[in-house]
Protein backbone atom coordinates (compact mmCIF):
# COMPACT_ATOMS: atom_id res chain seq x y z
CA UNK A 1 0.00 0.00 0.00
CA UNK A 2 2.84 2.49 0.80
CA UNK A 3 4.59 1.53 -2.71
CA UNK A 4 1.07 2.16 -4.32
CA UNK A 5 0.80 5.24 -2.74
CA UNK A 6 4.23 6.69 -3.31
CA UNK A 7 3.48 5.92 -6.99
CA UNK A 8 0.21 7.45 -7.15
CA UNK A 9 1.99 10.87 -5.20
CA UNK A 10 4.17 10.42 -8.29
CA UNK A 11 1.85 10.70 -11.10
CA UNK A 12 0.22 13.20 -9.47
CA UNK A 13 3.05 15.08 -9.24
CA UNK A 14 4.04 14.43 -12.74
CA UNK A 15 0.79 15.54 -13.87
CA UNK A 16 0.42 18.56 -11.77
CA UNK A 17 3.39 19.67 -13.55
CA UNK A 18 2.39 19.12 -16.95
CA UNK A 19 -1.06 20.71 -16.24
CA UNK A 20 1.75 24.01 -15.01
CA UNK A 21 3.79 23.51 -17.78
CA UNK A 22 0.59 23.62 -20.60
CA UNK A 23 -0.69 26.89 -18.34
CA UNK A 24 2.55 28.14 -18.72
CA UNK A 25 3.07 27.82 -22.76
CA UNK A 26 -0.40 28.95 -22.87
CA UNK A 27 0.18 32.00 -21.07
CA UNK A 28 3.55 33.21 -22.61
CA UNK A 29 1.55 32.55 -25.90
CA UNK A 30 -0.91 35.07 -25.40
CA UNK A 31 1.99 37.18 -24.32
CA UNK A 32 3.51 36.72 -27.60
CA UNK A 33 -0.17 37.64 -29.28
CA UNK A 34 -0.55 40.99 -26.98
CA UNK A 35 2.97 42.17 -27.75
CA UNK A 36 2.39 41.12 -31.35
CA UNK A 37 -0.83 43.84 -31.71
CA UNK A 38 -0.91 47.29 -31.77
CA UNK A 39 -3.80 49.15 -29.61
CA UNK A 40 -2.80 52.79 -29.27
CA UNK A 41 -3.65 53.65 -33.13
CA UNK A 42 -6.53 53.31 -35.22
CA UNK A 43 -6.78 49.94 -37.14
CA UNK A 44 -5.98 49.44 -40.41
CA UNK A 45 -7.19 46.87 -43.29
CA UNK A 46 -4.81 45.19 -45.47
CA UNK A 47 -5.19 42.80 -48.17
CA UNK A 48 -2.59 40.77 -47.95
CA UNK A 49 -0.89 37.52 -50.12
CA UNK A 50 0.23 34.69 -49.07
CA UNK A 51 3.30 32.85 -51.32
CA UNK A 52 5.49 30.69 -50.75
CA UNK A 53 8.82 29.52 -52.17
CA UNK A 54 9.67 25.43 -51.95
CA UNK A 55 8.02 25.80 -48.75
CA UNK A 56 9.68 29.27 -47.25
CA UNK A 57 6.25 31.61 -46.90
CA UNK A 58 5.77 35.26 -47.13
CA UNK A 59 3.42 37.36 -46.37
CA UNK A 60 3.17 39.96 -49.66
CA UNK A 61 1.44 43.72 -49.60
CA UNK A 62 1.38 46.07 -52.59
CA UNK A 63 2.27 49.29 -51.43
CA UNK A 64 2.71 50.82 -54.69
CA UNK A 65 0.92 53.77 -53.32
CA UNK A 66 3.49 54.04 -50.39
CA UNK A 67 0.43 54.85 -47.34
CA UNK A 68 1.27 51.52 -45.68
CA UNK A 69 3.79 52.27 -43.20
CA UNK A 70 3.92 48.70 -40.76
CA UNK A 71 5.50 48.67 -37.40
CA UNK A 72 7.72 45.62 -35.97
CA UNK A 73 4.52 45.03 -33.69
CA UNK A 74 2.31 44.45 -36.81
CA UNK A 75 4.89 42.35 -38.92
CA UNK A 76 5.01 40.60 -35.99
CA UNK A 77 1.90 39.95 -35.67
CA UNK A 78 0.77 39.26 -39.27
CA UNK A 79 3.75 36.83 -39.05
CA UNK A 80 2.92 34.72 -36.11
CA UNK A 81 1.91 31.55 -36.46
CA UNK A 82 -1.05 31.14 -34.27
CA UNK A 83 -2.23 34.70 -33.88
CA UNK A 84 -1.28 36.17 -37.51
CA UNK A 85 -1.45 34.90 -41.01
CA UNK A 86 1.57 32.93 -40.55
CA UNK A 87 4.91 33.37 -42.29
CA UNK A 88 8.84 33.48 -42.60
CA UNK A 89 8.44 36.77 -43.42
CA UNK A 90 6.70 39.81 -44.71
CA UNK A 91 7.40 42.01 -48.15
CA UNK A 92 6.11 45.17 -49.49
CA UNK A 93 6.19 45.59 -53.27
CA UNK A 94 6.87 49.72 -53.99
CA UNK A 95 7.03 52.00 -56.67
CA UNK A 96 10.80 52.94 -57.70
CA UNK A 97 12.79 55.16 -59.90
CA UNK A 98 15.09 53.39 -62.14
CA UNK A 99 13.22 49.96 -62.02
CA UNK A 100 10.33 48.37 -62.20
CA UNK A 101 9.28 48.13 -58.52
CA UNK A 102 11.29 47.81 -55.31
CA UNK A 103 11.53 44.70 -52.47
CA UNK A 104 11.17 45.38 -48.71
CA UNK A 105 11.91 42.36 -46.43
CA UNK A 106 11.05 42.14 -43.08
CA UNK A 107 11.86 39.11 -40.93
CA UNK A 108 8.87 37.44 -39.23
CA UNK A 109 10.73 38.86 -35.51
CA UNK A 110 9.62 42.86 -37.30
CA UNK A 111 13.22 44.04 -38.54
CA UNK A 112 13.72 44.78 -41.72
CA UNK A 113 16.23 42.04 -43.15
CA UNK A 114 18.59 41.40 -45.71
CA UNK A 115 17.98 39.72 -49.41
CA UNK A 116 15.94 37.05 -49.07
CA UNK A 117 16.36 34.82 -52.34
CA UNK A 118 13.25 32.73 -52.09
CA UNK A 119 11.31 36.41 -50.83
CA UNK A 120 12.82 37.97 -53.94
CA UNK A 121 11.34 34.89 -56.73
CA UNK A 122 7.81 34.94 -54.67
CA UNK A 123 7.76 39.06 -55.17
CA UNK A 124 8.51 38.70 -59.13
CA UNK A 125 5.47 36.63 -59.04
CA UNK A 126 3.27 38.59 -57.11
CA UNK A 127 4.58 41.31 -59.72
CA UNK A 128 3.50 39.70 -62.98
CA UNK A 129 0.20 39.17 -60.76
CA UNK A 130 -0.15 42.87 -60.31
CA UNK A 131 0.23 43.73 -63.90
CA UNK A 132 3.82 44.24 -63.57
CA UNK A 133 5.58 42.66 -67.24
CA UNK A 134 9.31 43.36 -66.38
CA UNK A 135 11.03 42.53 -63.37
CA UNK A 136 13.83 44.73 -62.50
CA UNK A 137 13.68 45.64 -59.43
CA UNK A 138 16.42 46.75 -56.47
CA UNK A 139 16.09 45.32 -53.00
CA UNK A 140 18.75 45.98 -49.26
CA UNK A 141 21.10 44.31 -51.24
CA UNK A 142 21.05 46.44 -54.81
CA UNK A 143 19.87 45.87 -58.35
CA UNK A 144 17.98 42.16 -59.02
CA UNK A 145 16.60 41.07 -62.52
CA UNK A 146 14.18 38.00 -63.07
CA UNK A 147 12.55 36.11 -65.34
CA UNK A 148 9.29 33.96 -64.93
CA UNK A 149 10.36 30.75 -66.77
CA UNK A 150 6.74 28.84 -66.57
CA UNK A 151 3.55 29.39 -64.93
CA UNK A 152 1.22 26.71 -64.06
CA UNK A 153 -2.01 27.60 -62.17
CA UNK A 154 -0.71 29.63 -58.77
CA UNK A 155 2.98 28.08 -59.23
CA UNK A 156 6.01 29.87 -61.28
CA UNK A 157 9.40 29.04 -62.15
CA UNK A 158 11.48 31.75 -61.78
CA UNK A 159 14.60 33.20 -62.75
CA UNK A 160 16.38 35.40 -60.15
CA UNK A 161 20.36 37.19 -60.84
CA UNK A 162 21.44 37.36 -57.06
CA UNK A 163 24.44 39.72 -56.12
CA UNK A 164 28.23 39.27 -57.15
CA UNK A 165 30.44 37.71 -54.72
CA UNK A 166 33.80 38.34 -54.31
CA UNK A 167 34.83 37.52 -51.07
CA UNK A 168 34.94 34.44 -49.03
CA UNK A 169 36.37 33.31 -45.78
CA UNK A 170 37.08 29.69 -44.76
CA UNK A 171 37.05 28.70 -41.56
CA UNK A 172 38.24 25.29 -40.59
CA UNK A 173 34.67 24.37 -39.71
CA UNK A 174 33.30 25.72 -42.90
CA UNK A 175 32.33 28.80 -45.22
CA UNK A 176 31.60 32.02 -44.65
CA UNK A 177 30.58 34.76 -47.27
CA UNK A 178 27.51 37.16 -48.35
CA UNK A 179 25.14 36.09 -51.10
CA UNK A 180 22.89 39.40 -50.06
CA UNK A 181 22.68 37.65 -46.44
CA UNK A 182 25.21 36.68 -44.39
CA UNK A 183 25.84 32.43 -44.90
CA UNK A 184 27.86 29.64 -42.94
CA UNK A 185 28.12 26.69 -44.76
CA UNK A 186 28.87 23.56 -43.22
CA UNK A 187 29.64 20.11 -45.02
CA UNK A 188 28.36 16.85 -43.03
CA UNK A 189 27.96 13.22 -44.01
CA UNK A 190 24.37 12.87 -42.79
CA UNK A 191 22.11 16.04 -43.19
CA UNK A 192 18.77 14.08 -42.85
CA UNK A 193 19.63 13.44 -39.35
CA UNK A 194 20.83 16.62 -38.12
CA UNK A 195 18.99 18.46 -35.20
CA UNK A 196 19.55 21.36 -37.01
CA UNK A 197 17.86 23.74 -34.87
CA UNK A 198 20.31 23.69 -31.71
CA UNK A 199 23.18 22.92 -33.86
CA UNK A 200 22.06 26.18 -36.24
CA UNK A 201 21.78 28.22 -33.20
CA UNK A 202 24.99 27.25 -31.84
CA UNK A 203 26.55 28.61 -34.87
CA UNK A 204 24.39 31.32 -35.45
CA UNK A 205 25.50 33.01 -32.10
CA UNK A 206 29.25 32.12 -32.68
CA UNK A 207 31.40 34.57 -31.65
CA UNK A 208 33.25 35.15 -34.87
CA UNK A 209 29.83 36.35 -36.25
CA UNK A 210 28.79 39.16 -34.41
CA UNK A 211 25.73 40.25 -36.16
CA UNK A 212 24.84 37.01 -36.27
CA UNK A 213 24.66 34.67 -39.14
CA UNK A 214 22.15 32.02 -41.10
CA UNK A 215 23.73 28.71 -40.89
CA UNK A 216 23.08 25.71 -43.31
CA UNK A 217 24.55 21.97 -43.42
CA UNK A 218 24.94 20.48 -46.65
CA UNK A 219 25.61 16.87 -47.68
CA UNK A 220 27.12 16.18 -51.25
CA UNK A 221 25.36 13.10 -52.67
CA UNK A 222 27.12 13.16 -55.50
CA UNK A 223 24.67 14.44 -58.51
CA UNK A 224 23.00 17.07 -56.17
CA UNK A 225 23.57 19.32 -52.68
CA UNK A 226 20.79 18.47 -49.85
CA UNK A 227 20.57 21.53 -47.88
CA UNK A 228 19.00 22.56 -44.53
CA UNK A 229 19.40 25.86 -43.77
CA UNK A 230 18.76 27.79 -39.94
CA UNK A 231 17.73 31.42 -40.25
CA UNK A 232 18.44 34.27 -38.29
CA UNK A 233 15.16 36.09 -37.96
CA UNK A 234 13.05 33.20 -38.14
CA UNK A 235 15.89 32.00 -35.50
CA UNK A 236 14.96 28.45 -36.59
CA UNK A 237 14.86 26.16 -39.66
CA UNK A 238 12.85 27.30 -42.59
CA UNK A 239 11.97 24.92 -45.63
CA UNK A 240 14.07 26.41 -47.99
CA UNK A 241 16.34 29.62 -47.91
CA UNK A 242 17.61 30.86 -51.34
CA UNK A 243 20.40 33.00 -50.64
CA UNK A 244 21.32 29.94 -48.17
CA UNK A 245 21.51 27.26 -50.93
CA UNK A 246 23.09 30.00 -53.22
CA UNK A 247 26.01 30.38 -50.50
CA UNK A 248 26.10 26.41 -50.02
CA UNK A 249 26.46 25.59 -54.05
CA UNK A 250 29.38 28.63 -54.06
CA UNK A 251 31.12 26.78 -51.14
CA UNK A 252 30.56 23.12 -52.43
CA UNK A 253 32.59 24.23 -55.49
CA UNK A 254 35.37 25.89 -53.66
CA UNK A 255 35.07 22.69 -51.78
CA UNK A 256 35.82 20.54 -54.78
CA UNK A 257 32.35 19.07 -55.28
CA UNK A 258 31.75 17.69 -58.32
CA UNK A 259 27.93 17.35 -58.11
CA UNK A 260 27.78 20.27 -61.18
CA UNK A 261 26.48 20.29 -64.42
CA UNK A 262 28.50 23.13 -66.55
CA UNK A 263 26.07 24.86 -69.18
CA UNK A 264 26.17 27.57 -71.97
CA UNK A 265 24.28 30.46 -71.25
CA UNK A 266 24.61 33.30 -73.23
CA UNK A 267 28.21 32.22 -74.74
CA UNK A 268 29.38 32.03 -71.03
CA UNK A 269 29.93 28.82 -69.17
CA UNK A 270 27.82 28.17 -66.24
CA UNK A 271 28.15 26.11 -63.11
CA UNK A 272 24.79 24.42 -62.14
CA UNK A 273 24.05 22.56 -58.68
CA UNK A 274 20.83 21.18 -57.89
CA UNK A 275 19.91 21.48 -54.57
CA UNK A 276 17.09 19.53 -52.58
CA UNK A 277 15.55 21.55 -49.63
CA UNK A 278 12.69 19.91 -47.44
CA UNK A 279 10.21 22.37 -48.98
CA UNK A 280 10.87 22.06 -52.73
CA UNK A 281 13.99 21.42 -55.60
CA UNK A 282 16.28 24.56 -56.66
CA UNK A 283 18.76 25.37 -58.74
CA UNK A 284 21.61 27.60 -58.46
CA UNK A 285 24.18 28.51 -61.33
CA UNK A 286 27.09 30.77 -61.79
CA UNK A 287 30.31 31.91 -63.80
CA UNK A 288 33.52 31.44 -61.78
CA UNK A 289 36.02 34.25 -62.97
CA UNK A 290 38.55 33.36 -60.16
CA UNK A 291 39.91 32.48 -56.73
CA UNK A 292 36.95 33.66 -54.71
CA UNK A 293 34.59 36.30 -57.62
CA UNK A 294 31.29 35.08 -59.26
CA UNK A 295 29.62 36.48 -61.62
CA UNK A 296 25.87 35.85 -63.15
CA UNK A 297 24.66 33.82 -60.24
CA UNK A 298 21.07 32.38 -60.70
CA UNK A 299 18.74 31.10 -58.39
CA UNK A 300 16.01 29.28 -60.14
CA UNK A 301 12.88 27.59 -58.18
CA UNK A 302 9.19 27.49 -57.59
CA UNK A 303 7.00 30.85 -56.59
CA UNK A 304 3.15 29.63 -55.41
CA UNK A 305 0.40 31.77 -54.93
CA UNK A 306 -1.10 30.30 -51.60
CA UNK A 307 -3.99 32.48 -50.90
CA UNK A 308 -5.29 36.36 -50.03
CA UNK A 309 -7.20 37.68 -48.04
CA UNK A 310 -8.02 41.10 -45.69
CA UNK A 311 -6.75 41.32 -42.60
CA UNK A 312 -7.45 43.69 -39.58
CA UNK A 313 -5.10 45.01 -37.68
Amino acid sequence: RTEQSAEKSSLQGIYVAGLRAVAGSARRQRRIGENCKKNDRITMKLHIYKYHGAGNDFVIIDNRSGNINLTDDDVRFLCHRRFGVGADGLMLLGSGEGCDFTMRYFNSDGPEGTMCGNGGRCIVAFASLMGIKKFEFQAIDGYHRAEILSQEGNRSLVRLKMRDLDSVTKFPEGYCLDTGSDHFVLFVDNVADMDVFHEGCKWRHDSRFPAGTNVNFVQDLGNELFVRTFERGVEDETLACGTGVTASSISAYLAGSKSYTREMVNGKEHIKFNIKALGDNLSVDFVHIGKESFRDVYLTGPATLVFEADIEI
